[in-house]
Parts: C-alpha cells; structure tokens; sequence
C-alpha cells in the first residue's frame, strides 16, 4: 500500500515538527490574494486573478521538480479517496513515528469537508502529539467549531474568499504584513517559527515582500 510523503521540519522550525504538503494552488480551492500553481501541462508558473503576492509553495514546485513530484504524489493519493474513513486511514498510517509536531500543508490546504474531517480524525486519534494548519479552507473549520481536538491548532489565513467567516466567527488568524512597522500598527505580534500558530490563542502577523511570496504560509 502506498503511503503519503512526509519531511522533517527545516533549519526555521523545531526538528521535531514534521511537515506535510500537498499541491499549491491546486489544493487551495479558497485561495485569493496568493493564489499560484504550476500549469501540468506547461511547468509554468501561473498567477490567479487577484494574486497580490506569489505563494513560495507554488514558486519551490517549478524550481525543484523532486518537490513538485512528492506533493503530486500526495495529492493524488487523497483526492482518489472519496471517505472520510479512506482518508483517515491512509494519513494515520502514514505518519512518521518519530513526528511529535505535525505541521498540515505547508503548501496546499483543506480541500474539501471530508479531507479536513480526517485530520481531525487523525489528531484525536494521535492525542500525544501537536497538529497545527494555516488555511483558506475557513467554512470547513466553521462547520466543524465544536468538534475540533485540543491538540489541533487552527489559523485562518486571511487573504482568502472566506475571510468574512474569520470576524463573524471570532477566529484566530494569520494576516500577511510588508513591515514591522505595519504589524506594530496593528498591533499583532510577528511569528517567525511557527510558535505563535502552534501555541498561542491570538492572531498574529508574518512578514513577506510585496509581489514575491509568502513566505509558506498561503
């Protein structure tokens, strides 16, 4: 049986958070203002219609075609399931035994209620360990808010088409700034290694450049 792919966390995050990716743009049906992905038939990088700033996700799948292959991998696998059980499943199955931290889509996102129905799955299943996601994919979270696990810490990714359920919901969220004088105006906290998504309660800023890219986190 085939597995998902997993990667140790990078030189900017813990050791022991293991990240998880799928497709960008292509599995970011609510991405908005980031809204990248690499055309199959092309191998070139194409922009969504209201794209402010390129996704690093989609920009690092043209570069290395080694990423863009794992994430295809993963991808495929998912989208061919069509349960909840299925997916639940194939992702418990597949995690790494020394993954303690579990970082989901670091590209891609929830992309459907049944896909982010078996994360939940997993993390009540894996109640030692931390799960953490950004997403776009806000209406599945707000279908689900009295039935998220403890040990799953949720970020809406503001920029997307649902960002009106994050103030009518009073969700925590991650907003994209250009400065650090722009999110002292505002006054959120910058998160520079994940620990503000992990663990905090509040919402938080995360700096990139105008028009390049951000920072993963799309």
């Amino acid at each position: 049986m085939e597995t998902l792919k997993f990667q140790k966390g990078n030189a900017k995050l813990d050791k022991s958070i293991f990240l998880f990716s799928l497709l960008a743009g292509h599995a970011c049906p609510f991405a908005q203002d980031c809204l990248s992905k690499v055309n199959f038939k092309t191998g070139k990088l194409e922009d969504g219609p209201e794209t402010k700033f390129r996704c690093f996700s989609a920009s690092s799948e043209v570069l290395f075609p080694t990423v863009f292959k794992a994430r295809k991998h993963n991808w495929d696998l998912l989208r061919g399931l069509r349960s909840v059980d299925a997916m639940t499943a194939l992702i418990n199955s597949s995690l790494p035994k020394k993954a303690t931290i579990i970082r989901v889509h670091v590209s891609g996102d929830f992309f459907n209620q049944n896909y982010f129905d078996a994360w939940m799955n997993v993390a009540r299943m894996n109640p030692d360990r931390i799960f953490y996601a950004y997403t776009k994919s806000v209406s599945y979270w707000v279908a689900r808010l009295d039935s998220i696990p403890s040990n799953f810490s949720l970020t809406a990714s503001k920029g997307g088409k649902n960002d009106n359920l994050i103030e009518n919901h009073n969700l925590k969220y991650a907003e994209v700034v250009f400065t650090e004088e722009e999110a002292e105006a505002k006054g959120f906290k910058i998160d520079h290694d994940d620990s503000l998504a992990i663990y905090s309660k509040t919402s938080f800023a995360f700096i990139t450049s105008r028009f390049t890219t951000c920072r993963e986190r799309c």
